[in-house]
């Protein structure tokens, strides 16, 4: 037995998988396959997220290897950005989507209850949940944009000179940080039950086009949230705890 491969798969069956997709993102492929989260609730090690799903461990690893031998994207190398670049390109791709998706798949969710709530009571638990996605979203995406990413950028500016960032940056992002994260977990819960009340998305027989429509935004709306959160806490949140915040 390979006694140096062994401790390293011990080790990296310890790894979160927050951890692994931001150090590769080509590895955020194998969790999508296995119904692994790992944006919102990428704190978890591997082996107990495996221990949950009922897979093992190991066979993800091999899989995870596989993943990495796999040509990289240099636009693929987030952990690699700075955080202003990183927190532009948020906006940019993330922000920008959420802005124009939220509201259209809210309207086609009220519809499609009306239209099959009788029928399939579900539709109308999930267009209530998405109302208060697409409301919680709007705050989240302003406190960012106006407060958030802008204290990280001054405080990163000034880490750059040398000097050390203003106290207020230094506490603005401190605090946001302990809200964002805890608004990520709420959304990401909401998207969870949203998919568990949907069958995985599943498209029922007697779905009319804007049902199918619906749930096809539907994913495409969680797949997005699930990149973009990853972006945040797995990576630009740590940063900007490790760089701009002073240790005590």
């Amino acid at each position: 037995m390979d006694n140096t491969k062994t401790q390293r798969e011990d080790g990296d069956s310890t790894k979160t998988i927050g951890g692994f997709v931001a150090e590769d993102y080509r590895t955020a492929g194998v969790f999508e396959r296995h119904g692994i989260d790992f944006c919102c609730g990428g704190n978890v090690p591997l082996d107990v997220a495996c221990r949950r799903k009922g897979i093992d461990p190991a066979g993800i690893l091999g899989e995870i290897e596989q993943a990495k031998r796999e040509p990289m994207e240099r636009s693929q190398n987030f952990a690699a950005w700075e955080l202003p670049f990183l927190a532009d390109y948020i906006v940019a791709i993330h922000h920008a989507y959420i802005k124009d998706n939220a509201g259209q798949i809210a309207l086609y969710a009220r519809k499609v209850a009306e239209v099959h709530g009788s029928r399939h009571p579900e539709v109308k638990e999930i267009a209530a949940i998405f109302d208060k996605v697409a409301i919680d979203l709007t705050a989240h995406l302003r406190e960012e944009e106006e407060i958030f990413f802008p204290a990280v950028k001054r405080a990163d500016a000034a880490r750059k000179t040398g000097k050390r960032p203003e106290q207020q940056d230094i506490d603005s992002i401190r605090e946001d940080l302990v809200r964002l994260r805890r608004e990520h977990e709420e959304v990401g819960d909401a998207v969870h039950t949203i998919r568990h009340l949907a069958l995985d998305f599943a498209i029922p027989g007697d779905a009319c086009n804007t049902y199918r429509v619906t749930y096809q935004k539907l994913k495409e709306f969680e797949d997005d949230l699930h990149k973009h959160v990853h972006l945040e806490n797995n990576i630009l949140f740590l940063k900007a705890e490790k760089d701009l915040i002073p240790s005590v």
